[in-house]
């Protein structure tokens, strides 16, 4: 269906029939004509310009920002002013946290005074704060009103909302009191005052909070939009559960690039430049390199147990590995769980006392298939000699102290960083296992020389 679309359209571009392109596509669904911008991006400008102006904001406030910065720098004036003026404010607002500062002057010229204003308000806000999200487009009432009132109110300034679910109540000075869902108020009393039906059970974001923040909170409460409010309570706007769900997405992605060892794309990854994704991936591979030489440090200092015993330097990728695939897991984990806001740093105990359990149950297991495998292989291949007991003991011993640190540095990292102020999606699973691979090897051998010193030490 969506090729036969493409081709119908492609025909139409070819014999430069505007008015029935105009009608092809004014008939589409929104998906259909992102999808269109997809699949013909050298057309987008022309999509955009001649979808009538209410279904290109629609359009435009989907495609992702390189495909919408492409599309400014084309559009024609008329068209652009028009498109600037009806996107949402919190949609406008995104874009231009994006755009460069010149861009931005330019555009922001083109919006009305108050509008301006707005604009240039919401940019106020830190990056990654509440009030980037917000938009001032909703219906707030006062707590005096009665029911007829309202929907009154609703009726005439209801159609310039972001969404008209829930109905905010203020008081004369603009203070959040309250929020009401728009069905207790269709099916109350038109007399009754609206004073009468809050219920004081108000959740509320604040301006300066970290987007996170915003996350959890949608995702603990079931709501279509939240109040923004200042630090005296002033409502200021609303966040949007759209806005929140693409944030959501955005931090998600972010936080699975770090897990990677890199820097977030802000492109696609087929959209970015090579250079661009040297520059995202060498940094992380430069600071884990020049941790991982401190492996060959590790093995410097124990040179000579490993020239009388070369038995053991085979055993060093098996050690290393167990350690950093299960410091990998136990940081993922504790991420996961953190963003889902299941833990918090004051748990760090009750973290460290299930890993420390946990860690060594999968030491074990893993130390035992080590010392089997030995004992196994000594049916086959002298290659262990007369020793090959304690050789099994050392190698299982070893993995139950190497996967256990791994487990608990694992864990611990991520809140650690968290409570340093940093994302904990830093403590990434690369750094994790380079960590636990320098200290791994110095568990492995400090173990070798406990147990083989006098034998084949």
């Amino acid at each position: 269906m969506e090729e036969m679309i493409v081709e119908e359209i492609v025909k139409l571009l070819e014999q430069e029939d505007n008015a029935q392109l105009k009608i092809y596509l004014d008939d589409l669904n929104i998906s259909d004509v992102e999808h269109l911008i997809d699949e013909l991006p050298q057309h987008a400008v022309t999509f955009i310009d001649t979808l009538s102006i209410k279904r290109a904001v629609n359009v435009f406030r989907i495609l992702d920002f390189p495909t919408q910065e492409r599309i400014i720098k084309k559009l024609p004036g008329n068209k652009l002013a028009e498109l600037i003026n009806l996107l949402p404010p919190d949609d406008r607002t995104s874009l231009f946290s994006e755009l460069k500062g010149d861009a931005v002057k330019k555009l922001i010229i083109l919006l009305p005074a108050k509008d301006r204003v707005e604009a240039l308000s919401l940019l106020g806000y830190e990056e990654d704060s509440v009030g980037r999200l917000m938009t001032p487009d909703y219906v707030a009432v006062k707590k005096d009103w009665t029911v007829s009132r309202v929907l009154a109110h609703i009726r005439r300034y209801g159609k310039n909302s972001e969404t008209i679910d829930v109905i905010y109540v203020i008081d004369k000075d603009g203070v959040l009191l309250d929020d009401i869902r728009i069905r207790e108020i269709l099916l109350a009393d038109p007399e009754a005052k609206i004073g009468d039906l809050t219920d004081q059970r108000l959740i509320a974001l604040k301006a300066n909070d970290h987007q996170e923040e915003a996350i959890n909170i949608f995702r603990m409460n079931n709501r279509v939009a939240l109040p923004v409010v200042d630090d005296y309570n002033v409502l200021l706007g609303i966040v949007t559960v759209d806005d929140i769900l693409w944030i959501a997405n955005e931090e998600y992605t972010e936080d699975m690039h770090k897990i990677g060892g890199t820097q977030a794309l802000d492109e696609p990854y087929l959209d970015m430049p090579i250079f661009g994704l040297f520059k995202r991936r060498i940094g992380w591979l430069v600071v884990l390199f020049l941790g991982e030489m401190l492996t060959a440090t590790a093995m410097g200092h124990f040179e000579a147990d490993i020239a009388k015993a070369v038995i053991l330097a085979m055993f060093v990728p098996l050690i290393i590995s167990s350690g950093g695939n299960s410091g990998s897991q136990a940081s993922t984990l504790i991420i996961q769980a953190m963003a889902l806001g299941e833990i918090t740093v004051g748990d760090w105990w009750r973290v460290m006392r299930r890993e420390l359990i946990s860690g060594l149950m999968l030491g074990i297991v893993l130390g035992s298939i080590g010392f089997l495998r030995i004992f196994v292989w000594t049916f086959f291949t002298p290659m262990y000699g007369p020793h090959w007991p304690l050789i099994g003991v050392t190698v299982g011993v070893a993995l139950v102290g190497v996967v256990l640190w791994g487990s608990l540095a694992g864990s611990m990292l991520p809140l650690i960083l968290k409570k340093l102020g940093a994302d904990p999606a830093t403590s990434s699973a690369p750094f994790v296992a380079t960590l636990v691979d320098v200290t791994g090897l110095i568990i492995y051998f400090s173990v070798a020389v406990m147990f083989l010193t006098g034998v084949l030490l």
